[in-house]
């Protein structure tokens, strides 16, 4: 919390309204963590395909 709040400069709301994936993803950018790939386009079409909205 205490990360999030000071470090990542998050504000209360942004904090619980957060997942832990989310979270996760944000200290490990902070600290030069891998690079995550890209969707390829067929990956957004079956996710698309599987959340229509």
């Amino acid at each position: 919390m205490a990360f999030a709040l000071g470090r990542l400069r998050w504000t209360p709301d942004a904090f619980w309204r957060a997942t832990p994936r989310e979270l996760a993803a944000a200290v490990e950018g902070t600290r030069g963590g891998s690079a995550i790939a890209a969707l390829t386009p067929g990956d957004l079409a079956a996710l698309m395909r599987a959340f229509p909205d």
